[in-house]
């Protein structure tokens, strides 16, 4: 089913005429520096921009709510068994760890910025080492969701084209444990339902993707079909000449640090 604009958030739908204009998306998290990587061009109409939230990262992505049961769970042994020394010793070790997992959640958000064009997905990333993530929208296969609760979600991205991004260059923007083929994700953003399904409508222009709104599974890859979003007929020609066009990223992802 198409989805309109009243159909989304208003969040999701601020387009670059409407006030996200370039000197905005520059002074917005890490900038570009007019890199044509992390910078829409002139024509290319903004439709979203967003970070992780840095809760659910952190609970997500750095595990932070299961390390902190585990360091929980030893204080709680050491005090059954009478070791209150161990107990007080495990119980501060958790409360430093959960702050450092905490602390690497707010600077992973903080060093990081989604944007979504008409025609590409930028990912200006990297804690240590800023990164921009060039993801042309043709080259996107399919689009899968899984739910982390109150609205919030990871959407990952299976990706056609010859040169693929490192792992560890993505990370923790990336599917869990697809080392082989590794899959960008967008990591805890709100709205994330709503911004799959824009997603897969500005996909449309260039032919249907396979867009799976259920839970995504960290586990290795499995073959799966999921019925695939229709595309307008108009798009659909594109689908069968988009091997054959050339441009910026048409090969494959591109990314470089900064």
């Amino acid at each position: 089913m198409a989805l309109t604009d009243t159909d989304l958030p208003a969040a999701l739908t601020t387009p670059l005429s409407g006030g996200i204009d370039h000197a905005e998306l520059e002074n917005d998290g890490p900038t570009a520096h007019g890199d044509r990587l992390g910078t829409p061009a002139p024509d290319e109409k903004v439709l979203w921009k967003g970070r992780p939230s840095v809760g659910v990262l952190a609970r997500s992505a750095f595990h932070a709510r299961k390390l902190g049961l585990y360091m929980a769970a030893l204080s709680v042994i050491a005090l059954g068994i009478g070791n209150v020394n161990a107990a007080v010793v495990a119980a501060g070790l958790g409360v430093v760890l959960m702050a450092l997992l905490y602390l690497l959640a707010w600077h992973s958000a903080r060093t990081t910025l989604y944007i979504l064009t008409d025609t590409r997905l930028i990912m200006r990333i990297g804690m240590a080492i800023e990164t921009r993530i060039n993801l042309p929208l043709k080259q996107v296969k399919s689009a899968q969701l899984r739910d982390r609760g109150q609205g919030h979600g990871d959407i990952a991205f299976d990706l056609s084209g010859e040169r693929l991004l490192g792992y560890v260059l993505l990370w923790p923007h990336v599917r869990p444990l697809r080392y082989a083929h590794p899959q960008p994700m967008l990591r805890a953003v709100p709205d994330a339902a709503a911004l799959a399904r824009m997603i897969a409508e500005a996909r449309a222009r260039f032919g249907a993707i396979d867009l799976n709104l259920t839970e995504i599974k960290d586990e290795a890859p499995a073959s799966v079909h999921h019925t695939p979003v229709a595309a307008p007929a108009a798009a659909r020609p594109a689908m069968l000449r988009r091997k054959g066009v050339t441009g910026m990223g048409e090969q494959g992802m591109e990314g470089a640090p900064a």
